[in-house]
């Protein structure tokens, strides 16, 4: 799944929680529901770790490019037009 996928999908997924969390105020649970309520949480863990999978997959993009950057302005020095470089011989 891409990121903007994860994003909709934890979107929806926390209205459901919202939807359920409402229904249980109104009706309780039967055994049958919170069986499979815990069965559902399950697959918590499977979608935490892809969420801390692409998390740090964007820190190591975010720190590459800050390391490409630092290194291009090494590079790109700001000389004036008119300014003439002269090597001294020893």
């Amino acid at each position: 799944m891409t990121s903007e996928e994860i994003e909709f999908f934890v979107e929806e997924r926390q209205q459901l929680i919202h939807e359920i969390n409402y229904l249980k105020k109104e009706n309780p649970f039967s055994q049958t529901q919170v069986t499979r309520l815990k069965n559902i949480l399950l697959a918590d863990s499977i979608i935490l770790g892809r969420m801390e999978f692409l998390k740090s997959e964007a820190a190591n993009w975010l720190q590459n490019r800050g390391q490409a950057k630092m290194q291009r302005n090494a590079y790109e020095a700001v000389y004036s037009p008119d300014s003439i470089i002269m090597d001294r011989r020893k």
